[in-house]
């Protein structure tokens, strides 16, 4: 499982430089450092890269596939007991049970169906990780999210549900829009149900995002190189 000191290099390197972009994103924004955390996005990485990036002080991941997640973390778990592991991309209702048992966090609660499955898979496997709803914010059909329209009924309704287990937000803005008023709306959203987390920005604009209150930035690429292709 030891990676190549080259490649244990790079990642360091490049963990340091986004770490160094956050701090500078921070002290321009008025903002503490520590109110903001790094989310490395590891997805179709192998288990050598995360546990490179594990060495240089990095803790908490962001996987999109359960499947995926379950074959690199909880192994990696049994030496970095601290680590954290958020589910990112969209939760079939199926791999509830599953995301339940290895995840820290749900990014991605976005429709009643998921919120009825994650609440019957909690119960099956003892434990609840802490949940965000994931708003669609530009009503894009092919993206995950609940509608914006539909976002604060759906917000009251699963704080019903599963009360302060509901952390905060999630969003992940058109590709060809600018991101600054999607963050800001749903800073706006998360103020008015009082939710402390914003996950927000990823390598592109993870700097807007910070300065419209960003509590999560996922970054992937800019910290582990480029994808490589996934298996089928």
């Amino acid at each position: 499982m030891a990676s190549s000191p080259d490649m244990s290099d790079l990642i360091a390197q490049n963990l340091a430089a986004i770490r160094h972009r956050i701090a500078q994103a921070c002290e321009k924004a008025g903002r503490a450092e520590a109110d903001v955390s790094l989310v490395a996005v590891s997805k179709f990485h192998p288990i050598e890269s995360v546990e490179a990036a594990l060495k240089a002080g990095q803790r908490v991941f962001g996987e999109n596939r359960v499947q995926e997640a379950a074959s690199k973390f909880p192994q990696l778990r049994d030496h970095f007991p601290d680590l954290r592991l958020h589910i990112i991309g969209g939760l079939q209702t199926n791999k509830a049970l599953e995301a339940c048992q290895i995840a820290d966090m749900i990014e991605s609660l976005d429709r009643p169906s998921l919120s009825d499955a994650i609440k019957k898979a909690a119960q099956k496997a003892g434990r609840l990780p802490e949940l965000l709803i994931q708003v669609n914010t530009g009503d894009e059909p092919q993206k995950s999210g609940i509608p914006r329209e539909e976002a604060d009924a759906f917000i009251e309704t699963s704080l019903k549900k599963f009360g302060p287990k509901i952390r905060g937000l999630m969003c992940i803005p058109p590709e060809n829009e600018d991101p600054a008023s999607h963050f800001r709306f749903l800073r706006r959203t998360g103020d008015r149900h009082g939710l402390p987390v914003l996950s927000m920005g990823m390598s592109a604009d993870f700097e807007t995002a910070i300065a419209e209150n960003a509590t999560l930035v996922r970054v992937g690429s800019a910290i582990f190189g480029s994808r490589p292709v996934p298996q089928s």
